[in-house]
């Protein structure tokens, strides 16, 4: 091999090893992404928080009028993995009598002043079908205790403009739980209110 064979031979290595180090390489295949989970927000106008209560010989029916909520969920089919999140304005409370509603926002009962809330988040949910037991932590006057809803998926339904879901819940709580003692002895016997209250939940 003479110098020149020699030199051109060095030359192609040269030349060839930086384009073989740059020599593209199959690309790995992308991990899938996650589920993005949405936040849905809770329609009012086709919504409802309740309430229902013993007094004296019959039952009250009371209902919130400023309250918010979301439902956060990757996968509307599997709604049994959303979390939870509603708070309820003490000072909304409505029974369809004034003097009443006054009354329960004072420190007798709600104390809307000083807890202008009502939280509930959930923790998790049982399914079972389009029922289920949703667990969750129910806050009241400060006092947070957990509680166990059950829920009934209504359904689901994609528009072109928006999706829906639907969902019903229910629940009964005991008041002096929460420290909401107030309560009159009635002549005759008996007392004004009943302790257990009753909270349904429309969604």
């Amino acid at each position: 091999m003479n110098r020149r064979s020699a030199v051109a031979l060095l030359l192609s290595a040269l030349l060839a090893a930086p384009a073989a180090a740059q020599a593209p390489q199959a690309a790995a295949a992308p991990a899938p992404a996650p589920a993005n989970p949405a936040a849905w927000t809770f329609d009012k106008a086709h919504s409802q928080v309740g309430f229902t209560i013993r007094h004296l010989v019959s039952r009250v029916r009371g209902s919130f009028r400023d309250w918010t909520g979301t439902l956060t969920i990757a996968d509307p089919a599997k709604w049994e993995s959303a979390a939870i999140d509603v708070q309820i304005r003490t000072a909304s409370i409505f029974t369809d009598n004034e003097r009443r509603d006054n009354h329960l926002r004072t420190s007798d009962f709600f104390l809307a002043d000083s807890f202008p809330v009502i939280a509930f988040r959930s923790t998790r949910i049982e399914r079972k079908g389009d029922d289920a037991k949703i667990h969750g932590m129910l806050t009241i006057r400060g006092v947070t205790k957990p509680v166990v809803l059950d829920g009934t998926f209504l359904g689901y339904s994609k528009g072109a403009q928006q999706e829906r879901i639907g969902f019903e819940a229910s629940t009964t709580i005991n008041r002096l739980d929460y420290g909401v003692a107030w309560n009159r002895a009635v002549e005759g016997g008996g007392m004004t209110l009943g302790d257990d209250v009753k909270i349904d939940i429309n969604i």
